[in-house]
C-alpha cells in the first residue's frame, strides 16, 4: 500500500513539473533575437503563439509547405516550377534536383509585443547530395507578406497595436 502511495505521489510531481515546463516554454523564457543583414522584421501587436497560428494557418491556406513547426520558428518551403534564367545565372542551375524557396520565420516576445525575423534562402537540388543554399536578401514582395502576417496576428489579438 506504502509503495501505491510513493508511486502516485511521483507521478503527481511528475505531471506537475511538465506542466510547469510547458506554460514556462509557451511564454516564459523567450529567446533573444536579432536581426541579420538581409532579413526583415516587424513588431506585432499579439502573443508568440498567435503569430505561429496565424502563421501556420495562412501557410495552409495558400498551400505553402510547412516542414518545420516549434514555439518560436515556422519554416517553410515553396517550390519554383518551371525555368528561371535568373536564378540560373545568379545561382547556377538546378539540374540535379527541384529549387525552393525556403522562408524561416523565428519569433519572441510578451503577451502583446512580438518581434518576427524573416529570413529567405533559395536552395538548388533540395534534398539531394548536390542541395546548395543561398540566402536571399529580402524585398517589397517579402515584406508586404509579413506585413499581412503582421495584420492577420492582430485581428486575432486583443492588444492595442504598436509601431513597426
Amino acid at each position: 500500500m506504502r509503495h501505491l502511495i510513493l508511486v502516485g505521489l511521483c507521478a503527481l510531481t511528475l505531471a506537475a513539473c511538465q506542466s510547469s515546463n510547458t506554460e514556462q516554454a509557451s511564454l516564459g523564457n523567450q529567446p533573444q533575437l536579432t536581426v541579420p543583414q538581409g532579413a526583415q522584421s516587424v513588431k506585432v501587436a499579439a502573443d508568440p503563439m498567435t503569430v505561429r497560428s496565424a502563421l501556420v494557418s495562412s501557410a495552409q491556406e495558400r498551400g505553402t509547405i510547412v516542414i518545420q513547426d516549434e514555439p518560436n520558428m515556422v519554416v517553410m518551403e515553396r517550390q519554383l516550377t518551371g525555368e528561371n534564367p535568373a536564378l540560373d545565372s545568379q545561382f547556377g542551375p538546378s539540374d540535379n534536383g527541384n529549387r525552393v524557396i525556403r522562408i524561416r520565420l523565428r519569433f519572441t516576445g510578451t503577451p502583446c509585443e512580438t518581434l518576427i525575423v524573416q529570413d529567405l534562402a533559395v536552395i538548388n537540388n533540395v534534398r539531394t547530395a548536390l542541395e546548395q543554399s543561398f540566402v536571399l536578401p529580402g524585398n517589397p514582395n517579402t515584406m508586404q507578406s509579413l506585413q499581412g502576417l503582421k495584420s492577420r496576428a492582430e485581428q486575432s489579438s486583443s492588444c492595442p497595436p504598436v509601431a513597426s
